[in-house]
């Protein structure tokens, strides 16, 4: 009692390893953590097709590669603030922040598609990829940290309940703060550093 499931498989695989067994016999562990294991990697399964089809719909939109590939650059750092708030809260990865992941991968790719078409429609209107990309960042800061409040305020209440029965939600609540603070700094200052740096070599491409 009193210790997540990891835990206990590992101490218990400790104690294993150190009992003589017969080598004519084997040992698994199996109940709930093997049902675990098992929604894990169906769950991981889903994550990967999301962000394949996420990628495939913006390139439709977007009728080109290098914009989707250049949002899909704040899924990582999405990832990393998970990694974080799970650890600054000592909470584990289980099921339900899964499942906070996979509304982040929504989430966060919002944000780099309301800066990347404003960056693309500022350079379809003449100005350089530069001063497009700057344009874009001031004039889409609002919108951003509005939509990321929020969501982060909506999601703050389960992220710090203490009540019976909140630990089964907590990990979702931090999964979307974290998650989605850390990647909407990024998509402000990471994303069109990209996107310029990209464009910037496209047009030396194109001007030789």
């Amino acid at each position: 009692r009193g210790v997540a499931l990891s835990e206990a498989v590992e101490s218990a695989q400790g104690i294993i390893n150190t009992t003589d067994i017969p080598s004519e016999l084997s040992t698994v562990i199996s109940g709930d953590y093997e049902d675990q294991q098992e929604m894990f990697g169906d769950m991981l399964t889903l994550i990967l097709l999301i962000i394949i089809m996420v990628y495939m719909v913006m390139a439709s939109q977007f009728e080109s590669f290098m914009s989707p590939f250049v949002i899909m650059f704040s899924v990582p750092f999405a990832l990393t603030g998970v990694l974080l708030g799970l650890w600054v809260t000592n909470s584990a990865l289980g099921m339900m922040a899964m499942v906070g992941i996979i509304i982040l991968l929504g989430i966060v790719v919002k944000n780099g598609i309301v800066l990347i078409d404003y960056t693309i429609l500022c350079r379809e209107r003449g100005m350089g990829a530069i001063e497009a990309s700057v344009t874009a960042a001031r004039s889409r800061l609002r919108p951003i940290l509005m939509t990321t409040l929020t969501t982060v305020l909506g999601m703050l209440p389960m992220a710090l309940g203490r009540g019976e029965g909140s630990e089964m939600w907590r990990s979702l609540g931090v999964t979307v703060c974290w998650g989605l603070s850390i990647s909407t700094v990024i998509t402000l200052v990471i994303i069109p550093t990209i996107y310029c740096a990209f464009a910037v070599r496209k047009e030396k491409k194109q001007s030789k």
